[in-house]
């Protein structure tokens, strides 16, 4: 049976949108007629922004809303939206206090509601709305960042998110799309480690050295507590509950200059933690995995400035042994300023295969044949191909019509799935 549309509007959600047009909104409105060519919806709030920008303080806000529609295949068929809302302010300790290493403070918040499409209506793994997940009002960074010793040495610590700053790519060519297949890291470095997903944070240290102007050595160390992820009780505790280890990412990246710009990651991490052997009662000691990402500029306009054409690639592989999502391929092509009248338009094409590791299909069939049931005939992957288009239409507000086909969406739960076709649109706001 199909399941009703459904809309989720908490009060925590109302009182964040309160908050923000009391203290933002009602300055910029003042002066509301220049509402579309504005950099933020809420404007400069009566010249005050920019006055504490001038000081040193900086504020930061933006919202995003995804809605999903099954129209074929998978479970059912109807829709589902998420948002998240972030909310951050800046001190740069330079401005304020005349220290001169680039000291920052950044503090940020975040919200998120709604209710998700892949787990309701299509049944796969890599989530359809890359802003689900972690339904509540939480801290996501508390963190003090400076250079050391020497401008090319940059340390940051704190409470924070890892992908902040490790594991996906600086150009932000992936969050062209809205699957989280796509925007982000690669999934099964969270599915296989102690690595973690936008919004979850955890105390940390980050360090960025840039051998030239070109390379840069970029190494962290987080800590791990699987217990503090998704947990509401925890949303404003900063310490960990239940420390299992510590997970160390190392990460060496290249941009390309020129007519044609690159940017180029490879990456190593391991999570000292000690997990479950899939298959086995016995633990493994230790899991790690390895990934390349690319972007790389394969077009310039001679007769347009702003058009090219650029291309991407990802590689990831997990933990064998302890990791149900082994491996991940994702490779496409983003069009910037496709018409010349539309210089912040986007289109996005890609494609992206999840491998499940053979231990957990293992698990399942042998699980099957135990309760006396068929194990279907799944080929090897869950595959996702995405199309969307990115329409500036302010300054401050992106609408991204977005259509995702998913084939296989049973590999990771070992169902018998149809593949399904979901039209999505993607809203995003600057305040």
């Amino acid at each position: 049976m199909s399941r009703v549309f459904r809309f989720y509007h908490p009060r925590p959600i109302t009182g964040l949108l309160l908050g923000l047009c009391c203290t933002t909104t009602l300055p910029a409105l003042a002066n509301d007629s220049d509402l579309l060519t504005r950099s933020t919806l809420t404007g400069d709030w009566g010249g005050l922004r920019q006055q504490l920008n001038e000081q040193g303080i900086t504020f930061t806000g933006d919202y995003s809303g995804e809605t999903a529609y099954n129209a074929a295949g998978g479970l059912h068929r109807s829709a589902r939206y998420s948002q998240n809302i972030k909310l951050g302010v800046q001190f740069d300790l330079g401005k304020l206090y005349g220290l001169e290493n680039h000291d920052k403070v950044q503090l940020t918040v975040n919200d998120r509601r709604g209710n998700s499409a892949s787990e309701d209506l299509v049944g796969n793994r890599l989530p359809i709305q890359e802003n689900y997940g972690g339904l509540y009002t939480r801290l996501t960074e508390l963190s003090y960042e400076r250079t050391l010793f020497t401008p090319a040495l940059n340390v940051k610590l704190g409470y924070m998110a890892m992908g902040n700053d490790l594991g996906g790519l600086d150009s932000g060519i992936l969050c062209n799309f809205m699957n989280a297949g796509f925007c982000g890291h690669p999934l099964n470095m969270s599915g296989g480690s102690g690595w973690t997903n936008y919004p979850n944070a955890h105390l940390g240290v980050r360090v960025k050295y840039d051998l030239s102007a070109a390379w840069q050595l970029r190494v962290a160390a987080f800590n791990v507590d699987p217990e503090s992820n998704g947990n509401s009780s925890r949303a404003w505790h900063l310490g960990p509950k239940h420390s299992t280890g510590t997970v160390v990412p190392i990460e060496l990246v290249y941009k390309l200059q020129g007519e044609l710009p690159g940017e180029y990651k490879l990456g190593y991490y391991y999570d000292s933690s000690d997990a479950k052997r899939i298959g086995s009662d016995k633990e493994v000691a230790g899991r790690e995995g390895h990934y390349l990402l690319i972007d790389q500029a394969l077009w310039n306009s001679q007769a347009t400035t702003g058009r090219s054409l650029h291309a991407f690639g990802q590689y990831s592989a997990a933990s064998s042994a302890a990791s149900p999502f082994s491996t991940w391929y994702g490779v496409g092509m983003v069009l910037y300023k496709p018409f010349a009248g539309r210089p912040r338009d986007t289109v996005a094409l890609g494609y992206g295969r999840a491998v499940p590791n053979p231990r957990s299909r293992d698990v399942q069939q042998d699980a099957a044949v135990a309760n006396g049931k068929a194990f279907p005939n799944l080929d090897s992957a869950e595959q996702l191909i995405e199309l969307s288009y990115g329409y500036q239409a302010t300054p401050w507000l992106t609408l991204r019509p977005d259509v995702q086909y998913i084939i296989e969406p049973g590999a990771f739960s070992g169902e018998q799935i149809d593949n399904a076709l979901v039209l999505g649109l993607q809203v995003k706001a600057t305040f």
